[in-house]
C-alpha cells in the first residue's frame, strides 16, 4: 500500500447491515484492527425496519455510524447504492489507505474492483455463501465463520470415539473444529501445490524464502486463503503441521523480531564449498 505498514493503514469500514450479522461485528472489527485503524465506521440499512433491531447495541458499543436508507420500493436494494456512493466520496475526499467492505452480496464486486483500480487495498468480509466474483475482487477476503467465537466443547462419554477433524472445506468455527492432521494436509494436492509454488517464487538461489513474502504471494493469488480453514490460527502453524518444509528462524539486523524462512524439503542442498 505505497509504503504503509500493516497495522498503520487508515481504513474505512462500510457495513451492509442487510447482509451482515450483528452478532459478529465485534469479531470483524478485531480482525480489521490487524490490518489498520478503522477511521470511518458506517453501517447502511433501513433502520426503521424491525429486522435490523439486533444492530442497535452493536452500533453504540462500537461507535458505528448508522446511515439511514429507506427502502422506497420493495425488492430494490437502496442500501447498496448508498454504500457505493459513500465509498466513492470517501475515495476522493478522505485520506484513506483502504476499505473494508462487510457484505455477502455480489453487488459490491464492481465497487471492490474500482477501489483497487484507484490504488486502495480492499478487505472483504462475508459468509461462505459470498459469490466468488466478490471474493476475487478483493485483495483479502475473510470468511466471518472463521471469526465466530468458540462454542463450548460437548462433554464426551468414556465410550465415545475420538472425533475426526472436519475436511478442509467443511468449516464451522475456528475453535469448534480440530486442526487437520499433517497426513491429511499432505494429501490435499491443491494446498500442497499452493504452498510449494509460493515458496518457490519467493525463494533465493539456495531455495530459502521468507515466510511473510510467501504468505503475501499466496494471498495475492487466493484472496480468501486462510489457515483457519484447516484449524490453524497462523500460517506458521499450518506450515509446521504439513511437514514439507525446512523452517529456519533468523534474527533481523537489529536482533528482533525473529524472521522465519522456509525451504521445500525436496530441494537438494547445494554441495559445500
Amino acid at each position: 500500500m505505497d509504503g504503509v505498514g500493516v497495522g498503520r493503514a487508515r481504513l474505512a469500514v462500510l457495513i451492509d447491515a442487510d447482509n451482515a450479522q450483528a452478532s459478529l461485528v465485534e469479531h470483524v472489527l478485531a480482525e480489521v484492527a490487524t490490518f489498520g485503524t478503522a477511521h470511518v465506521r458506517r453501517a447502511y440499512g433501513d433502520w426503521t425496519s424491525t429486522h435490523l433491531r439486533s444492530w442497535k447495541d452493536q452500533l453504540l458499543a462500537h461507535s458505528i455510524q448508522p446511515i439511514q436508507q429507506f427502502a422506497h420500493i420493495s425488492g430494490k436494494n437502496a442500501t447498496d447504492a448508498a454504500m457505493v456512493i459513500d465509498a466513492m466520496d470517501l475515495l476522493y475526499g478522505a485520506e484513506l489507505d483502504g476499505f473494508c467492505l462487510i457484505s455477502s452480496d455480489s453487488d459490491f464486486t464492481r465497487l471492490a474492483s474500482r477501489l483497487r483500480e484507484s490504488g486502495r487495498i480492499v478487505y472483504g468480509f462475508g459468509e461462505r455463501k459470498t459469490p466468488r466474483s466478490f471474493v476475487a475482487a478483493c485483495d483479502t477476503f475473510v470468511y466471518v465463520e472463521n471469526l465466530a467465537p468458540a462454542a463450548p466443547a460437548p462433554a464426551a462419554s468414556p465410550s465415545a470415539r475420538p472425533a475426526e477433524a472436519a475436511p478442509a472445506g467443511d468449516v464451522t468455527t475456528v475453535a469448534a473444529r480440530q486442526p487437520v492432521p499433517g497426513s491429511r494436509l499432505r494429501g490435499d494436492t491443491k494446498l500442497v501445490t499452493r504452498l510449494r509454488d509460493a515458496v518457490e517464487e519467493a525463494s533465493d538461489d539456495d531455495g530459502w524464502a521468507s515466510q511473510s513474502k510467501a504468505a503475501t504471494i499466496i494471498r495475492r493469488r487466493v484472496p480468501d486463503f486462510d489457515p483457519r480453514d484447516y484449524g490453524y490460527r497462523k500460517l506458521g502453524e499450518l506450515i509446521a503441521a504439513i511437514e514439507l518444509f525446512e523452517i529456519e528462524r533468523r534474527p533481523n539486523s537489529v536482533g528482533t523480531p525473529i524472521l522465519v524462512y522456509l525451504r521445500d524439503k525436496r530441494r537438494r542442498r547445494s554441495p559445500a564449498g
